[in-house]
């Protein structure tokens, strides 16, 4: 009798324990963190909306200004580098002054830039803007990723870390949008009206933000410890699991998990002291593997040529036999249109299926567009006559390049590099990753003319097809799972050998068990 009540209890906590997992219930609890992701990435819209509307603005800026296309490469490629300036300093501003009003600096510096850029009367003054908005796309590229990163459990961090990249896609649609929509007034007002235009963004931005509140981390880190608990209870999906969080991020800090106290004296700061040196110069086996990950998938991103498509998409399809203006602009909204209905679809399946699926996936289909797209355009370029079929594989492989990039590569680029990087340096190492990302998008986008000039645009698709699967080959054996695992507890699976890299499914094996049954311990609470 002791038995079968023993035996009903069990069976009473474990029906508990699943309706935890109720997938029915999810969306509600996540609803606060669901509105703060979605307003902290909207900053993303400006690194979109520039990518997007300077692709056919270019056509238009190069009749008017009378440009070469050397110099036309630069004034496309070149903001990604200016963006360096503020990554650089994005991770120290948002230690210092908050991951929120960061993201207000940088929609104001864009909303600058953009204006300069929409009055420009000569080359050198549109330079000028470009430069200033550069600087604002820095910031928001670093700081959207970090701050929606820290607000999300960890039941739906994929999902919601993966909206920046949402963002980026739907400003990239909006500014070909843009490019169709002005390409029929005149040659001086039309660019011109492309570029002004970008600044709306950046007013809306200012005034959803001041609704966000301020990062959990970021107020411990300053021992505001009573803020941080209110905004983790309304951005976790249940008590326990704030409390969780809370006393995860605490140790995280230098915080006694003991002190209840709404303020306290923090003596350890992630302020940019040390860091640098804990990444580069003293790194643990851990911090050395993460490092080399982080930077690896935002090389590897941009360097399969994903810009080099969005940016140059009209000079693809004239290279592929589409000579009308308006058929090449609507062929490239076309781009845009696949590319953010895919990135959608991303979001949703990054807390189901996993990172490395999706990533290894996304990769290897992207390896199979370009090279499928370089045969072809080869073909159209050594044909003296029309190859319908080649120009029909040309659009479709294009579709399917931007297509398998946005289901993996794309988002999981931005989801991977802001969570796997401890608190204490998550800033500095978010905005290093960023710097390799625009460094090697500047490289590409400046260099595609002059590159598909000296090995043929379709020698070019092969070269990038070669560096994916490189790609491929390290995302399979440097990058191991990161899904259901809580911000404080990724260290734990980096520094492992590749055989446990390639085994791992975020459960653990081996020695890692009693780790991994702390990480799954911790997302029953979450889920």
């Amino acid at each position: 009798m002791t038995e079968g009540k023993v035996v009903t209890e069990a069976e009473n906590a474990n029906q508990k324990n699943l309706q935890d997992f109720d997938p029915q219930k999810k969306p509600k609890r996540n609803k606060y963190a669901f509105a703060c992701a979605m307003l902290a990435s909207m900053t993303s819209i400006l690194l979109g909306y520039d990518i997007g509307v300077m692709s056919g603005a270019a056509i238009y800026i190069k009749r008017d200004l009378k440009v070469s296309d050397v110099k036309i490469e630069i004034l496309l490629g070149i903001i990604n580098l200016y963006s360096l300036i503020g990554s650089g300093l994005a991770g120290r501003t948002s230690d210092w002054i908050g991951r929120r009003y960061t993201i207000v600096f940088a929609g104001a510096i864009f909303f600058v830039g953009a204006l300069l850029m929409g009055f420009s009367p000569n080359y050198w003054f549109l330079m000028f803007g470009r430069f200033i908005a550069g600087i604002g796309i820095g910031y928001a590229l670093m700081i959207a990723p970090v701050y929606t990163a820290e607000v999300s459990p960890a039941s739906s961090r994929g999902f919601l870390t993966s909206f920046p990249e949402v963002f980026i896609n739907g400003g990239i649609l909006l500014g070909y949008i843009s490019n169709f929509a002005f390409s029929k007034l005149s040659l001086k007002v039309g660019w011109r009206m492309m570029l002004g235009v970008g600044a709306l963004p950046s007013v809306i931005l200012g005034v959803g933000v001041l609704a966000m509140p301020e990062s959990p981390r970021w107020l411990v880190m300053r021992g505001r410890l009573g803020d941080a608990i209110k905004v983790l209870n309304k951005t976790s999906d249940s008590p326990e699991e704030a409390q969780l969080r809370l006393a995860d991020i605490k140790r995280a800090a230098g915080i006694p998990e003991s002190c209840t106290d709404d303020v306290v004296e923090v003596s350890k700061r992630s302020t940019g002291e040390g860091v640098w040196k804990e990444l580069f110069l003293y790194p643990t086996p851990a911090i050395r593997h993460i490092v080399i990950a982080a930077l690896g998938i935002h090389f590897f991103q941009q360097a399969s040529g994903i810009d080099a498509v969005v940016l140059y998409s009209p000079t693809i399809f004239e290279k592929a036999g589409i000579k009308s203006d308006t058929d090449k602009l609507l062929a490239t909204v076309a781009v845009g249109f696949v590319k953010t209905c895919f990135i959608l679809v991303a979001t949703f399946m990054l807390d189901r299926i996993g990172r490395r699926p999706l990533l290894l996936t996304s990769v290897g289909g992207m390896v199979l567009s370009l090279l499928t797209l370089g045969t072809s355009l080869t073909i159209i370029d050594r044909s003296d006559t029309k190859v319908t079929w080649a120009v029909g594989l040309s659009i479709a492989t294009v579709l399917s390049y931007v297509a398998t990039f946005s289901i993996g590569a794309g988002p999981i680029t931005w989801v991977y590099s802001s969570e796997i990087f401890p608190l204490r340096l998550r800033a500095q190492g978010c905005a290093m990753g960023v710097v390799v990302n625009r460094v090697t998008s500047g490289v590409i986008s400046m260099t595609f003319l002059s590159l598909s000039k000296g090995i043929t645009i379709g020698g070019a698709f092969f070269l990038f097809g070669g560096i994916a699967i490189c790609g491929w080959i390290f995302f399979y054996t440097m990058l191991p799972e990161t899904r259901g695992k809580t911000l404080e507890d990724m260290e734990g699976s980096f520094g492992q050998s590749k055989s446990k890299i390639k085994g791992n499914k975020g459960v653990g094996n081996g020695k890692d068990n009693d780790q991994a049954g702390q990480v799954q311990l911790g997302t029953n609470v979450q889920t």
